[in-house]
């Protein structure tokens, strides 16, 4: 787990200022350092520019962080799909190509999840913050920014933006806001697992036996379903709308829209035989590897904002559950995001300020890898503007460029967060079905990508992850 003695190091020694006296060439400040802040600051590095990296914890912790490292994954280990027939899986791909400093790290720290890419969260994140420390070019400074500074600058704070620069950010863009709400979900010990009643296995056995399945039958299922539309919920202020992502829904909320609900969605049993019984259960509580060691498993799916108390007595319903040592409850926190189709270029430039790069969850990209990938591109041009280089769009075709052109699409009404998706993506110039589309699909924006990434040069040789891990 985190030590405290990190924290202490991290806190020590980030607060001193790194001396670039001697230094005249500008500089380029980046808010926050999370995973796109992360991201820009090291594409900025690794082509010769100083980097300010601006980052609040632990001077100032967020209702959902608990450590002061850079990149810490909140809601799930998981990145999501590594194949090439999810549109994720491409954008991943597409980022090695373009030298990106977050999935580096998160295929070195790696951990079985099936065909996901599910990491290690304390060596994915310490990977991150020691890459970035120790690289001669970033200064990094722990304070909250209350203020957009001046000059070349890359907002990328995130959804839990603090108060005092959410109101400057606001005073910028006008006062149109618009927000939603993510919830985190549950972690359990390995060993608090009864595997007399769950099993090892994955849908359709894709991924071998990376998961664990909690097996329901009908009653059972009821019975949760019943307690967890009358437990204890935490109440949201008075002035809070709750609008949920589609992609992170509360469970409870799930179930409000129907008692099959949530055994249509994340508690689906297909592809799966409880080994007790050799039938297919009636509903199943997936549950994926979160460390190296394999000690915690995370719920999969099961964000929630449940109380505490009603959680721990809620979830131990679940069969295989009874018992469970929870290391992690679920939480809700508000998150919010700009209205990129109004405010942003297609190069994640501010529409009323040219220096200014807006990146992150923040833009209204949803998810780990585009937050990472929107940081990344946001670092690419920045350096450019710098430099004097032609600003960069990337091509609609690729996974990046389709959720790029999405959400900078002035024509866009009623904006929502998005995922990397096909759908987003041109139609193919050819008729192809089922998973050869996707792959074709795959083909074109990887192509396309590669000739991207020729135009994004390097003024400098980064250094290599192995050395800064």
């Amino acid at each position: 787990m985190y030590s405290l003695n990190l924290a202490v190091q991290l806190a020590v020694a980030s607060a001193r200022t790194i001396a670039f006296c001697a230094m005249v060439s500008p500089i380029v400040n980046v808010i926050g350092a999370g995973l796109a802040g992360s991201e820009a600051a090291w594409q900025l590095a690794r082509r010769g520019v100083r980097v300010r990296l601006v980052e609040m914890r632990p001077v100032r912790m967020t209702e959902a962080h608990r450590t002061a490292l850079f990149g810490e994954l909140v809601c799930s280990n998981s990145l999501r799909s590594d194949s090439l027939d999810s549109a994720v899986g491409v954008l991943k791909e597409e980022m090695r190509r373009l030298g990106s400093l977050a999935i580096g790290a998160a295929d070195r720290a790696r951990v079985p999840a099936g065909s996901a890419l599910a990491v290690d969260r304390e060596e994915f994140a310490a990977a991150l913050t020691h890459a970035l420390t120790s690289h001669p070019l970033v200064e990094v400074v722990r304070e909250e920014a209350t203020a957009i500074p001046a000059g070349v600058t890359v907002l990328a704070t995130g959804p839990l933006t603090s108060p005092a620069l959410e109101a400057a950010l606001n005073q910028l863009i006008g006062a149109r806001h618009l927000y939603f709400y993510d919830a985190i979900a549950p972690v359990v010990t390995a060993d608090s697992i009864d595997m007399s009643i769950a099993f090892r296995a994955s849908r359709w056995g894709r991924g071998g036996d990376d998961y664990i399945n909690c097996p329901l039958s009908e009653d059972e299922y009821e019975a949760f379903v019943g307690a967890l539309l009358g437990a204890d919920k935490v109440a949201a202020h008075p002035f809070e709308r709750p609008v949920y992502f589609e992609g992170c829904m509360p469970i409870e909320e799930m179930a409000r829209r129907g008692p099959r609900t949530l055994a249509f969605g994340p508690m689906r049993p297909v592809g799966l035989e409880d080994r007790r019984t050799g039938r297919r259960p009636f509903a199943v509580v997936q549950l994926r590897q979160d460390d190296r060691a394999a000690r915690l498993y995370n719920m999969v799916g099961f964000q929630t904002k449940m109380t505490y108390p009603e959680q721990r007595r809620v979830l131990r319903m679940i069969p295989g559950l009874e018992r469970a040592e929870f290391v992690r409850l679920g939480s809700l926190h508000r998150n919010t995001f700009i209205d990129s189709p109004r405010l942003l270029r297609p190069t994640l430039q501010f529409a009323g300020r040219d220096d200014l790069f807006i990146a992150g969850q923040m833009i209204g990209v949803e998810g780990y890898v585009e937050s990472a990938a929107a940081g990344l591109l946001a670092g690419i041009n920045a350096s450019n503007l710098l430099s004097g280089r032609p600003l960069l769009v990337p091509p609609p075709v690729s996974a990046l460029g389709s959720l790029i052109a999405y959400i900078t699409d002035p024509e866009r009404r009623d904006f929502q967060p998005m995922n990397a998706n096909y759908g987003l993506m041109p139609e193919l110039a050819h008729r192809a079905r089922g998973r050869q589309r996707k792959l074709d699909f795959a083909a074109r924006a990887l192509s396309a990508i590669d000739e991207f990434a020729a135009r994004c040069a390097v003024a400098q040789s980064p250094l290599p992850l192995e050395e800064t891990a």
